[in-house]
């Protein structure tokens, strides 16, 4: 199974960086990763939140195959432990699933549509993370997931 991260925005900080290009190798250990970062939309003061999730999600969903089954990453999504993650990616691990795209949003969030598109709609937490953040907590969690179905020590229970 191949894992894919399809985003909005750079990493624009230095630390953050560094984080996911850390769990993204520790990642990489298990499974193939590819990321994909879109350009954000941007625009004066007077910008229009909506136009720029829905011309943003355009841009994600032509990124994303159709046999694609896609986690749309959403503060009103579904929350699930560390286990149950790990629980999901093994899941589909054994069922053959080809690839599992995981989508970030950009400052605004993700269009209706691309939380139509989505297999599932995840929630990291029940607080709000800036989309660059989400990135971090999403590769530690996905490495944190394989750790536990490998039963290796990184997670302790």
């Amino acid at each position: 199974m191949k894992l894919h991260l399809v985003c909005v925005g750079r990493l624009s900080e230095s630390y953050l960086r560094d984080a996911a290009e850390d769990f993204s190798r520790r990642v990489q250990r298990y499974l193939p990763l590819t990321v994909t970062e879109l350009k954000e939309e941007k625009g004066g003061k007077k910008a229009d939140p909506g136009f720029f999730r829905e011309r943003e999600g355009e841009r994600l969903l032509a990124r994303i195959a159709d046999e694609t089954f896609v986690i749309a990453l959403d503060e009103k999504g579904k929350i699930r432990t560390s286990e149950e993650l790990a629980d999901f990616l093994g899941q589909h691990m054994v069922q053959g699933t080809g690839e599992l795209a995981f989508v970030i949003g950009g400052a605004y969030g993700l269009s209706d549509a691309v939380r139509q598109r989505a297999n599932l709609v995840l929630s990291l937490s029940p607080l709000t993370f800036t989309h660059q953040m989400a990135r971090v907590i999403l590769f530690e969690q996905i490495y944190r997931g394989m750790t536990i179905l490998r039963n290796e020590p990184y997670h302790n229970r």
